[in-house]
């Protein structure tokens, strides 16, 4: 009898990839099919449930615009998963002016992705929970999961440019995505997509 696949969940933050592909100039990775490109980094004997990823809308217009595209092409694949957090207004003061600078954050990120890894691994829906993300607000939840269920494995994939060394010592096994150049090269979308409703998708201009 073959052997059962292991069952593989991935969670990116969504934002600490976007900024390690940034730091690298990778502009042309941002247009990528995420599930291909984890699918690839999954051995023969695992078995991809979805991919979770986690985000935010920004409230620059064209941005907003370009990333709405972006998970418009994503989602048209059933395993592509979609969770959206909130950019919150703040003031932060300069040290050398005293000046009053508005800036947004992006919140809840971080919160929704230990609420979604915990009820997963809860629930048995995965043998493999995969973190895409350098965040080491998200070590709690590694370790609570490790303390419920020591047989159930927490791998963290590092963004390019991205690393944390207290993840990297709690992680089952980890793998730095910046040694991934040819997988990525493999895994951009095409410029244009079609929908099933037959509308047009197509990749945003300064992303060319």
């Amino acid at each position: 009898m073959e052997n059962k696949k292991q069952k593989v969940i991935i969670y990116v933050d969504g934002f600490n990839f976007y900024y390690g592909l940034k730091s690298k100039g990778w502009r042309k990775y941002y247009w990528l099919n995420v599930v291909s490109f984890f699918e690839r980094l999954l051995k023969p004997y695992q078995e991809l449930v979805e991919v979770n990823y986690f985000s935010a809308r920004p409230t620059d217009i064209g941005k907003n615009e370009r990333q709405n595209t972006f998970f418009s092409a994503n989602l048209m694949n059933n395993k592509f998963k979609l969770y959206l957090g909130k950019y919150l207004k703040k003031e932060i003061k300069c040290k050398y002016c005293n000046q009053i600078i508005h800036t947004f954050e992006e919140k809840e990120t971080d919160v929704r992705i230990a609420t979604q890894i915990l009820s997963d691994a809860f629930n048995k829906r995965c043998d493999i929970s995969i973190l895409c993300s350098a965040d080491s607000d998200l070590v709690p939840p590694i370790e609570k999961i490790k303390e419920i269920d020591p047989f159930h494995k927490v791998f963290v994939f590092f963004p390019p440019d991205r690393f944390s060394s207290n993840l990297y010592s709690l992680a089952s096994a980890t793998k730095h995505l910046g040694g991934a150049k040819m997988i990525f090269d493999q895994c951009i979308l095409p410029n244009k997509l079609v929908g099933i409703n037959g509308y047009t998708i197509e990749k945003p201009i300064k992303w060319k």
